[in-house]
């Protein structure tokens, strides 16, 4: 398993953790405390697991199987995907610590943490997908079907 796959694998569990911890805090002020959840707090914990752990996981399970880039791909290339890991961690991190701040504070920088972590992880993403687009194709399983193997 590749250095860049095994980051993003453990960074996904990283973000699971945040994302399980918040989530116990909040539902233990919800029973326990009658504390209804904020819409910051939830969104942090949606976006620290959904972002975070799901896409993140996804993401180096996608650059660990899928096929190897074609000789002839100028698309794909690991710095690429390195640059993504970088804009879409620190786009969660900020995305989740602002909203978690800002559930008490309103100041304008938190506002600004926030939106720029959600532009980190839209300009992540999309920069991820662009660099992996050409790795998504079949790896044999097209001369299988054509010999009629069914799937």
């Amino acid at each position: 398993m590749h250095s860049l796959v095994r980051r993003y694998i453990k960074t996904a569990i990283l973000f699971l953790a945040v994302g399980l911890a918040l989530g116990a805090w909040l539902i233990v002020r919800r029973e326990l405390g009658g504390h209804t959840p904020a819409p910051y707090l939830v969104s942090a914990h949606t976006h620290s697991i959904l972002v975070g752990f799901m896409m993140m996981m996804i993401l180096g399970v996608a650059l660990w199987v899928f096929p190897r880039p074609d000789r002839e791909d100028a698309r794909y290339r690991p710095a690429v995907a390195e640059v993504a890991y970088y804009l879409i961690t620190v786009g969660t991190a900020a995305r989740t610590g602002g909203e978690i701040l800002r559930d008490t504070r309103s100041d304008g920088w938190l506002r600004v943490t926030v939106a720029l972590g959600a532009a980190l992880q839209v300009v992540g993403l999309a920069l991820f997908f662009y660099t992996m687009w050409n790795r998504i194709r079949s790896a044999g399983s097209r001369q299988r079907e054509m010999q009629g193997e069914r799937f």
